[in-house]
């Protein structure tokens, strides 16, 4: 495992931070370095130059593991998508300067700097993390015993559908219901990706039919990422067999969802939420608002990548206060955490998680107690509310390693990458792809990885897998 470490070229993914922190009197300047240093940190990372990437596969079939999509989502997310805020604040909107004249807060953009300072070594560390546990091909435990995949795919995706339905009326047991209803949505799309290049008719049509029905309940939801990692999703799955297309295609089409989503988003919300129409009225409301109406499209679009898109306006608050008026919560996050782990169905009287984590957010002044609103600490912030700079450090450095860890006993339990980090580890470990704050994020983890020791033994057990040796 640590034979092709080379301990200097993993200092190099810091070195963004050293020289951000040096430019730490010029805020703009510091902020714009540590901004493109997440960058530096893709480039140098996937590329194969601080460790040599897999070659157990070709590159563009092993896009499920966690240093590419999972990195690349949790970065964008998390580090990069910062930009419109840090523009916003410099006086432009919809990527215009507003007013020549206009002066920024000198405070403000400090602020923001220190917190892009803090994504930057979050991002060091959550790379560091997988690099250094990075090790394929792994030793398998079992093996396939099947050669049709394509098939298998198909039976797996359509017996997930009541598995995840009957967790869904099992009070205490909702957690079960979103992690295997994810499951069966990564398994119909790698179904039909499958399906597509071996031109089989009628896995096609199932397959379709279910990636279409999941894509249709997105729609519904409310939710924007559902629908756009959907397409990633799939674009992803079919890019080994058909590259040019995928890149000709998928790209625009993830980048028009990505424009019209915020209106839609919004305009559904209004309706739908508020109980004024049902769901599918609603969704031809906010559809027509999205295609058609250009200037809320600008309006909703440059506020939802300014303020919703990116958490820093949150993070900012966080760091205000933190330790100055409140102190790092340390063990106290971390009892809360071990105590989500017990399922509500054996504890019935288990004070109530997001409760527990809203405290955090009301002390930090963001939200009232008697306010009806969910703003949860996304992943960084809740490490830096943990302890600091060194909480981000080792908190990402531990998220990143188990990632990694998890990736390489899903391929081993599962035969390979295939049913390993594309299916298992991309359905039931979605909550890396974007982190979430302690409570959830372990509780997430622990019982998904419960899920999918129990999912090794019976495919062992319906002898879809066997022993390998």
């Amino acid at each position: 495992m640590l034979n092709q470490i080379r301990p200097e070229r993993f200092l190099v993914l810091y070195l963004p931070l050293l020289l951000s922190w040096l430019l730490s009197s010029w805020p703009q300047l510091s902020y714009l370095t540590a901004w493109l240093g997440s960058f530096f940190i893709l480039q140098i990372s996937i590329s194969g130059w601080v460790k040599p990437i897999p070659t157990d596969r070709n590159l563009s079939e092993q896009l499920m593991r966690p240093l590419f999509l999972t990195q690349l989502i949790f970065t964008g997310y998390m580090s990069c998508s910062t930009i419109f805020y840090f523009l916003n604040q410099l006086g432009y909107e919809n990527f215009h300067l507003t007013n020549h004249l206009f002066k920024p807060n000198l405070h403000t953009l400090e602020a923001i700097a220190v917190c892009q300072r803090f994504y930057c070594l979050g991002h060091a560390s959550f790379t560091t993390g997988i690099l250094l546990f990075m090790q394929y091909p792994v030793k398998k435990k079992y093996e396939l015993q099947t050669v049709d995949i394509a098939n298998l795919l198909l039976k797996m995706a359509l017996v997930l559908v009541p598995v995840s339905l009957f967790f869904l009326f099992v009070p205490g047991l909702n957690q079960f219901a979103v992690q295997f209803s994810a499951l069966s949505f990564i398994a119909a799309t790698l179904a039909l990706a499958f399906a597509v290049p071996l031109r089989k008719t009628d896995n096609i049509l199932i397959a379709g039919s279910l990636f279409m029905f999941n894509f249709y309940k997105s729609f519904l939801s409310g939710y924007k990422e559902p629908i756009i990692v959907s397409m990633l999703v799939l674009g992803i799955f079919l890019y080994p067999f058909y590259k040019r297309t995928i890149t000709l295609v998928f790209a625009p089409v993830v980048l028009v969802l990505f424009l019209l989503l915020p209106t839609y988003n919004q305009v559904f919300r209004e309706n739908a939420w508020s109980g004024n129409l049902s769901a599918d009225d609603a969704s031809k409301v906010a559809l027509d608002a999205a295609l058609n109406n250009s200037t809320e499209l600008e309006s909703s679009n440059w506020t939802f990548l300014v303020f919703r898109l990116s958490e820093i306006d949150m993070f900012i608050k966080y760091i205000n206060s933190t330790p100055k008026y409140v102190g790092f919560y340390g063990p106290k996050m971390l009892g809360q955490s071990f105590a989500s782990l017990v399922p509500r169905a054996l504890w019935p009287g288990k004070p109530n998680t997001e409760d527990l984590v809203m405290e955090r957010v009301v002390n930090a002044g963001i939200a009232s107690k008697d306010m009806d609103v969910s703003a949860k600490p996304a992943l960084i912030a809740d490490a830096y509310l943990f302890g600091g700079g060194g909480g981000i450090f080792f908190t990402l450095l531990l998220y990143g390693i188990s990632a990694q860890l998890i990736s390489q006993k899903a391929e081993s339990l599962f035969g390979g990458y295939l049913l390993g980090s594309a299916l298992v580890f991309s359905g039931l470990f979605q909550m890396f792809w974007r982190g979430l704050s302690f409570e959830f994020l372990l509780n997430s983890v622990v019982w998904s990885y419960v899920s999918m020791l129990i999912m090794a033994r019976l495919l062992y057990g319906f002898r879809i897998l066997k022993i390998a040796g």
